[in-house]
């Protein structure tokens, strides 16, 4: 039986869709090999303003050889800190909304008539880690990851991409991420290792840059008879 959305892959998918930029490179394949690529990364952190896409996610437990597969579609608008604005509606294996706003996160699951509310970062929201990579500055990047080069890889659908790992300097929620960056600068897909060889790995189509996004969507409007349960 499939199980409901965890709030946990957030980390993976906010690196999916936050570039993330200028920190220490590793040099495998002579002098400035990555340059340009976290240049264009940069580009386009500064660049994009909206993003809508297609997301899939598959869930990896190491333990027991199993993997859980979700899909859905994601919203997103960058903004300062914890400020920024996220919201997924996940259509398989269970229809849920997880809507970020204001620092604040909302976990509608309309089947149960529930609703799981908190601040991003504490409670359920721990699992917001990416949070932390959107406050991070370059410097504070530069100074807890290094970058490896994997090689060119072309994913599914026909997408080349650069394909980088990021592997902490230091203590880390997990053991290191990686990412596939396309020709644009964006990371289309990334990789989550935990430390107990667990994985989360999402994947972004149909990319839609700047199209517009009313913030009223990233707050989820509920009737009276959904139970509101603090997180």
């Amino acid at each position: 039986m499939k199980r409901l959305v965890p709030l946990g892959f957030i980390a993976a998918l906010l690196l999916a869709i936050v570039a993330v930029s200028s920190p220490t490179v590793t040099n495998a394949q002579g002098p400035g090999f990555l340059s340009s690529v976290l240049n264009k990364m940069e580009r386009n952190k500064e660049t994009l303003k909206s993003l809508r896409a297609n997301v899939d996610m598959v869930k990896y437990n190491a333990q027991i050889g199993d993997e859980d597969k979700y899909k859905g579609v994601v919203f997103y608008i960058p903004a300062a800190g914890r400020n920024a604005y996220v919201r997924i509606d996940w259509s398989y294996p269970q229809n849920e909304t997880l809507a970020v706003a204001d620092g604040k996160f909302t976990l509608f699951r309309p089947r149960l008539k529930m609703a799981y509310q908190g601040k991003a970062g504490t409670g359920k929201g721990k699992a917001s880690v990416a949070f932390d990579f959107l406050n991070m500055s370059k410097q504070q990047l530069s100074t807890r990851y290094d970058v490896q080069d994997m090689g060119e890889e072309t994913l599914w659908g026909g997408v080349a991409t650069r394909h980088v790992k990021l592997v902490p300097k230091g203590a880390e929620r997990f053991k290191w991420a990686e990412a596939w960056i396309d020709t644009q600068g964006m990371p289309v897909q990334t990789k989550v290792i935990e430390k107990n060889d667990d994985s989360t790995t999402v994947r972004l189509t149909n990319l839609q840059r700047n199209a517009g996004i009313p913030l009223e969507q990233f707050f989820i409007k509920l009737s009276s008879d959904v139970k509101i349960v603090p997180a």
